[in-house]
């Protein structure tokens, strides 16, 4: 059954943004929680996109600029992001339900940083889930889901190992396996190869799967996003499989977490095609 997942496809579809001619000198500033279920009365019509003298491209709502919950000019490092996060804004209808735009949500996280965080923390936390990954723990018993287990996981263990070269292994054991300095060495070093706001979608990521093995082998496109969500709920899966299910909130939570997770890989890909494209022109 998990070997049947079809592969995500992410793309834009029927995009209707357009590039301001000139920019707005009003402003549009919104506080609000993403995390909450509030929803707010749609407030304009028209969402486009421009591009400052800095060559940060920023969002218009009507002739209004969008600001961060913290205050601060909404601006994106490439085109593509500003299309993603407007097709956000351009797909609300009557009501604004914050709580779904997560590309929005993650680009306020990277210029408010409301943590206050640099980069060395951020990796800390990170790689803080690698000591208690979700599929470094095995079960003893019933034999099903042992044998579901190391059929599904073990594949993956063995390709983040031999891909960058590390020992992580799995336990029994609550405390979880003991992952050697050198593997979280190497994964510190790959993260520090990321800029802050691919650090910011790559965590968001891990916090969604409780897991850098799979994170990481989607963000490699080792793994497609229902596979990496699947494998995450492994053990939910295999129960309900085996007693049934309350259908809606099993479907809503799915879905949910894949929209979460999806909307993750999507930011830290668009955010890392600004430093290459950066460097390109450099280059030129």
């Amino acid at each position: 059954m998990f070997r049947s997942i079809v592969r995500l496809k992410t793309q834009f579809r029927g995009v209707v943004c357009k590039v301001c001619p000139k920019p707005q000198h009003s402003r549009c500033t919104l506080k609000y929680s993403t995390a909450s279920s509030v929803e707010r009365k749609k407030f304009y019509q028209d969402v486009s996109i421009s591009q400052g003298e800095d060559g940060l491209y920023e969002i218009n709502l009507d002739r209004r600029k969008l600001k961060t919950p913290g205050g601060k000019l909404f601006t994106v490092p490439n085109e593509a992001l500003a299309i993603a996060v407007a097709t956000e804004w351009d797909a609300q209808r009557d009501t604004l339900k914050f709580y779904t735009m997560h590309l929005t949500t993650l680009c306020n996280t990277a210029l408010d940083n409301p943590t206050q965080r640099d980069k060395d923390q951020m990796i800390k936390a990170s790689l803080k889930f690698l000591e208690t990954d979700t599929i470094c723990y095995r079960v003893e018993e019933p034999p099903g889901l042992v044998e579901l287990q190391k059929n599904e996981w073990d594949p993956v263990l063995h390709w983040i190992e031999n891909r960058y070269n590390v020992i992580i292994g799995s336990s029994f054991s609550i405390l979880g396996p003991e992952i050697p300095e050198a593997t979280k060495d190497t994964f510190r070093q790959h993260l520090s190869s990321y800029n802050l706001w691919s650090l910011t979608g790559l965590e968001f990521v891990i916090t969604q799967l409780k897991s850098v093995v799979l994170s990481l082998g989607m963000i490699d496109r080792h793994l497609s996003v229902e596979q990496a969500v699947l494998l995450s709920r492994l053990e939910e899966e295999y129960q309900i499989q085996r007693w049934g299910n309350v259908e809606w909130a099993h479907d809503y939570d799915m879905y949910e977490l894949r929209a979460r997770t999806a909307a993750g890989a999507l930011f830290v890909q668009l955010s890392s095609e600004s430093a290459t494209v950066k460097r390109k022109l450099m280059q030129d």
